[in-house]
């Protein structure tokens, strides 16, 4: 079971929004900081329409990655409220890793827009966002906040700041992994996962990030050399009775040069 660093005893944090006065939802205070839903306004012909969950932390105060680890919950937006939004996809830049003294942990000890891709049912209709966002923040505990962000896309599309914030977030994403800078799975059994690592920069600034999903679950990576290669294995503290099909495993690949994202398929 993962286990948790939230204060105990601490009332979640629920925080009704208020009406939207732009394409961006109203800020949201907390202690550790605060949080808001932004959009561009319009949808594409495709009807995607881009956002960003915008995180503004007060110093020393962090927050999780999409897998934190065995310590904390990932960040989690959902939009059932929304009638004509049929999917919401969010996107994560490179984390750091974090031992805090209760564990290690993958996240930001920095201001974070995450960017999200909301997919609409109806391009054509209206598309107000009723957005639920469970987010961790932590200082020397961690206090989870929930709370629904409004938006109305269409209510000012022309806002040039908020176009810039969501074209500043996607910019941070990590690209693609290639060859010369990738992980590529090794062979493997049911307790770990070994990948081979390479990196672009000093290799002993190179780390591993791999985000647990469809019931998997990982430990922090151990990495070591063979025959020259930098290699991680990775505990699996958990997985299903069966790998599933098709799919995989999101990834970050982290050194000095940089970072890349891909996918690992499941072990």
């Amino acid at each position: 079971m993962r286990h948790s660093r939230f204060l105990s005893g601490i009332a979640v944090l629920c925080l009704s929004a208020l009406p939207a006065a732009a394409s961006s939802s109203a800020w949201h205070d907390t202690e550790g900081g605060r949080v808001r839903l932004v959009t561009t306004g319009q949808p594409d012909a495709q009807g995607r329409l881009q956002g960003a969950l915008d995180i503004q932390l007060k110093p020393g105060w962090k927050t999780y990655w999409r897998d934190p680890g065995d310590s904390g919950v990932p960040p989690q937006l959902t939009v059932e409220a929304s009638p004509n939004v049929a999917n919401a996809q969010m996107s994560f830049p490179a984390p750091r890793r974090h031992d805090d003294g209760y564990g290690q942990w993958a996240g930001y000890d920095h201001s974070v827009s995450l960017p999200v891709t909301f997919t609409l049912a109806s391009p054509q209709d209206k598309s107000a966002i009723d957005a639920d966002i469970f987010i961790g923040i932590c200082e020397t505990i961690c206090i989870p906040v929930q709370a629904r962000l409004e938006v109305d896309p269409g209510s000012d599309p022309d806002n040039d700041d908020d176009a810039q914030l969501i074209k500043a977030a996607t910019a941070a994403l990590p690209p693609q992994a290639h060859p010369g800078f990738q992980a590529t799975p090794q062979h493997s059994d049911h307790e770990t996962l070994v990948v081979e690592a390479e990196v672009q920069g000093d290799p002993a600034s190179a780390d591993f990030f791999i985000a647990g999903a469809d019931d998997y679950m990982f430990g922090a990576p151990k990495r070591s050399e063979k025959d020259g290669k930098l290699i991680f294995s990775v505990p699996i503290l958990d997985r299903p009775g069966t790998a599933p099909d098709g799919g995989g495993l999101h990834y970050t690949l982290t050194s000095s040069a940089g970072a890349v994202r891909g996918l690992l398929p499941y072990p």
